[in-house]
C-alpha cells in the first residue's frame, strides 16, 4: 500500500479550499439572483432543530466507527490488538479528512484507511479484501435505497410522486449494481489461480494478465466476505444503516428548522440522488452534492427557497462540522503510527531486521 501523508503544500491547499468555500457560501452565493434573500434566512432557522441535526450527525459518525470495527477489528481478521476504539476513531476521522482533500469519490479516504491498517500489521491482501467488504456493506444501503424508494415513488406506493427520470431510472441503475455484485460473488474462489495459468509466460501480455487477474478475484473475495459478515449477524453491521440513516435525518431536521418538510420518502430519494455529486472531481463533492440535492427536490416539486435553506444547512453540518476534528485525528493517527513503529523495533532487532519480522504482528 502506498504511504499516505499530507504535505505542507496539501495542508495549505486544504486551508485555502475551506476559506474559498466559506467565502462562496457567505459572500458570493447571497449575491446570486433569486438566492441571496433565501440564504439570508438561514440565521432564522429553529435553533432546537439545528441542535438536533448536530446530534444526529454525531450519531451518524458513531455508526461509521462501529461498522469499521465490525469489519476490521471484531471480525476474525487477525487484526493486531493495537487497534482499539481510540485508534478506530482516529483512522475513520482521518479518512474523512482525506476524502475532503482528495477527489474521486472518496478515494483519498480509502487509501489513508488502507495505509493505517497496513501500518497496524495487517497483510496487504487482507486489508484489500476487507476494504472491499466494508465498501460493499456501506453502499448496499445506498443502492438498496435507490431501488426500493425509487420503485415505491415511481409506482405510487410511497407518497411524493416524481417523474420516471428521478425515480425509476435511479432504481434501474441500482438494480444493475446489485447484479454486478451478485455476479462477483459467483466467481470461483480459485479464479486468480485459473487466470494465472495464462500468465505463465515471460512476455508483457503475461505480466499484464497476472496483474489484472488479481482484481476480479479480490473483488469477489470482498463481496463474499461481506455476505459472510451479514450471515454472522454481527450487531456492529448496523453501523452501516446508522451512518446513512442519521445523516438523512439531519437533512430532515433542517427542513423542520425552516418550514414544513416534504414526505420523508422524497427526502430519502433526493438525498441519495444528490450524493451522486460525490463522483464529481470536487473535494468532498462540495458544490456537486448541494446542486444535485436541490435539483432533485425541485424535480419533486419542493419549494426552491425551502430546499436551498435545508440543503445548505445540512451541508454546513455534515461537511464542515466533522472536518476540524478529522484534521486533529489525522495528526493523532500519525503519532499512533509512530508509536506502532517504535513498538516493532524490539521484534525487528531480535530477528535481525529481517523483512518477515512484520509477520510477528499478524499472529492469529
Amino acid at each position: 500500500m502506498p504511504r499516505v501523508r499530507l504535505t505542507r503544500r496539501q495542508i495549505v491547499a486544504f486551508a485555502a479550499f475551506i476559506l474559498l468555500g466559506v467565502g462562496f457560501l457567505y459572500f458570493v452565493l447571497p449575491n446570486l439572483a433569486g438566492v441571496g434573500a433565501t440564504v439570508h434566512h438561514i440565521e432564522g432557522g429553529d435553533k432546537w432543530w439545528i441542535a438536533i441535526g448536530v446530534l444526529l450527525e454525531a450519531l451518524s459518525f458513531a455508526g461509521y466507527v462501529v461498522l469499521f470495527r465490525a469489519v476490521f477489528v471484531v471480525a476474525p481478521t487477525r487484526t493486531p490488538a493495537r487497534i482499539g476504539w481510540q485508534e478506530s476513531y482516529e483512522i475513520t476521522m482521518a479518512g474523512l479528512v482525506a476524502t475532503r482533500l482528495f477527489a474521486a469519490a472518496g478515494a483519498g479516504g480509502v487509501a489513508l484507511t488502507a495505509w493505517a491498517l497496513r501500518r497496524s500489521g495487517m497483510s496487504p491482501r487482507l486489508v484489500a479484501c476487507r476494504m472491499v467488504a466494508f465498501m460493499v456493506l456501506l453502499y448496499v444501503i445506498f443502492a438498496g435505497s435507490l431501488l426500493v424508494d425509487g420503485i415505491g415513488l415511481g409506482v405510487g406506493l410511497f407518497p411524493g410522486g416524481g417523474s420516471f427520470a428521478i425515480t425509476i431510472v435511479p432504481a434501474i441503475v441500482a438494480a444493475l449494481l446489485f447484479a454486478v455484485a451478485g455476479a462477483m460473488a459467483l466467481l470461483p474462489g480459485d479464479l486468480e489461480r485459473r487466470l494465472g495459468g495464462w500468465a505463465s509466460g515471460a512476455g508483457r501480455l503475461s505480466h499484464w494478465v497476472a496483474r489484472a487477474s488479481s482484481i476480479p478475484a479480490l473483488a469477489a473475495s470482498g463481496v463474499r466476505t461481506a455476505i459472510d459478515l451479514v450471515r454472522e449477524r454481527d450487531p456492529g453491521l448496523l453501523g452501516a444503516p446508522a451512518w446513512w440513516g442519521f445523516d438523512i435525518a439531519v437533512l430532515w431536521a433542517m427542513f423542520h428548522a425552516f418550514g414544513s418538510p416534504p414526505p420523508f420518502t422524497v427526502i430519502w430519494m433526493a438525498y441519495f440522488v444528490g450524493m451522486l455529486g460525490n463522483l464529481l472531481p470536487l473535494p468532498g463533492g462540495l458544490g456537486g452534492v448541494e446542486g444535485g440535492m436541490i435539483g432533485a427536490f425541485a424535480a419533486f416539486g419542493v419549494g426552491f427557497n425551502l430546499a436551498v435553506l435545508a440543503v445548505l444547512s445540512y451541508r454546513a453540518i455534515s461537511f464542515w462540522l466533522p472536518t476540524f476534528p478529522g484534521i486533529v485525528a489525522y495528526f493523532q493517527l500519525r503519532r499512533t503510527v509512530a508509536r506502532w513503529r517504535h513498538d516493532e523495533q524490539p521484534a525487528l532487532e531480535a530477528r535481525g531486521g529481517a523483512p518477515g519480522a512484520a509477520g510477528v504482528l499478524q499472529g492469529s
